[in-house]
């Protein structure tokens, strides 16, 4: 894991009964963020108290990185596949400062 990263969260209200097109749409193209040079990776989270309700985190080298791919033609293609699944969301920003890994993450399988 890398101590430092610059990292994205959104929140995604999925419109009720679209959670599985949603999904599936976001995995069938979720490669247009990791195939990009800067991206670090990225997770798809589903809320455990709010079924409509999702998050995606990626991590990217540096916000100037991340900014230029969130303006790219890749993205907004992206963004157009997913939209007819929401209703509405929100985007965070932030910096990793500091990152430990735990000590299951450290066991050899």
């Amino acid at each position: 894991m890398t101590d430092t990263a610059f990292r994205v969260m959104l929140r995604f209200d999925i419109n009720p009964g679209m959670e599985d097109g949603f999904e599936q749409t976001w995995h069938s193209i979720g490669n247009v963020i990791t195939e990009h040079p800067a991206n670090l990776g990225q997770w798809l989270l589903k809320d455990s108290e709010k079924d409509h309700t999702y998050y995606v985190i990626s991590d990217w080298v540096d916000e100037p990185r991340f900014r230029e791919f969130e303006h790219s033609d890749g993205h907004v293609e992206h963004r157009k596949k997913l939209h007819p699944y929401r209703h509405g969301g929100a985007m965070w920003t932030m910096n990793v400062v500091y990152a430990f890994r735990g000590a299951a993450a450290r066991v050899p399988q």
